[in-house]
């Protein structure tokens, strides 16, 4: 048996796998048991004669040879989906762009972008999805994604250890801001000292290191009085009076009303990037023009 007896089930579901990062997760994409999944990608190795993903307790990682079938499986998927498409008819829309978003900047960034482009190219359709940063990562290595808005703090390395790395742009750094009730105490001032964090009532993301919530310098065991991972939901938390929590000070205009977003002295600074990325090579035109769109939207707020 060789790769090239392969099925497009299988290539499909390894596509999966190696974005959503765990064989459950793909599963449940798509709508798979997790043993049927387990048994694509057990006949995708035989046909490979390689191991393509290492399993580990935290999910699956993909091995040279799974990257170098990842990168195949990704065009022979999209170029069925298109025949699929001429066959029944549909257009081929060569202008349509995958974009995908940390939720912050979604909040602002993406929106003020999309309106822009759809005004000055109308051709170029952009779909879009949230996610975390890594997940976004994979899902540029899965080719599921063209390009993608992600995050990075201190020392701010490579997204991932991959290779070929991604090719990536910051668009833009700026430092971590505490979101306050207006009638909290430290809402008086135009800062927050670090060390006035301490014995604060917080509001938290749920476990994961790229949800903020506590300020990522505090000192102490924090008091966690609220969990939530949507940043909307957590700021009527605060603005309900229920705790503060760490916000990126894009969201600043897009507060409600009884919340204040302040800057913190003292400590670490605390600097967080959005930047752009894609996989290595050829810009095409249209995603060029999506990356010119989203440049041009921080600068407006410069």
């Amino acid at each position: 048996m060789a790769l090239t007896d392969a099925s497009l089930v299988a290539l499909r579901v390894f596509r999966e796998v190696a974005e959503r990062g765990t064989l459950t997760a793909a599963a449940t994409a798509l709508g798979y048991t997790q043993s049927a999944v387990s048994r694509q990608i057990a006949a995708l190795e035989r046909a490979a004669g390689a191991e393509l993903l290492e399993r580990r307790h935290d999910g699956v990682r993909l091995t040279p040879a799974g990257r170098l079938v990842l990168r195949r499986a990704a065009v022979v998927v999209d170029q069925v989906d298109a025949g699929a498409r001429e066959l029944a008819g549909l257009p081929e829309d060569v202008s349509t762009i995958r974009l995908g978003w940390i939720a912050t900047a979604g909040a602002w960034m993406v929106p003020r972008a999309l309106t822009a482009l759809a005004r000055t190219h109308p051709s170029i359709t952009v779909v879009t999805r949230e996610g975390s940063t890594p997940a976004l990562v994979r899902a540029l290595r899965a080719g599921t994604l063209d390009i993608a808005l992600i995050s990075s703090a201190p020392p701010f390395r490579a997204p991932d250890d991959e290779t070929p790395p991604l090719a990536v742009d910051t668009l833009v750094e700026r430092s971590l801001r505490v979101a306050v009730p207006s009638t909290h105490p430290l809402a008086r001032n135009d800062f927050i000292d670090v060390a006035d964090l301490r014995g604060q009532r917080w509001i938290s993301g749920p476990g994961d290191q790229w949800v903020m919530g506590v300020w990522p310098g505090l000192d102490e065991r924090p008091v966690v009085a609220h969990t939530a991972r949507d940043w909307l939901a957590k700021l009527h938390l605060v603005a309900a009076g229920l705790g503060i929590t760490t916000i990126a000070a894009s969201l600043v205009a897009v507060a409600p009303a009884g919340v204040r977003i302040l800057p913190v002295r003292g400590g670490p600074a605390e600097q967080r990037r959005t930047m752009l990325a894609r996989l290595p090579g050829p810009v095409p035109e249209p995603v060029a023009r999506l990356a010119a769109a989203l440049r041009a939207a921080v600068l407006e707020t410069e």
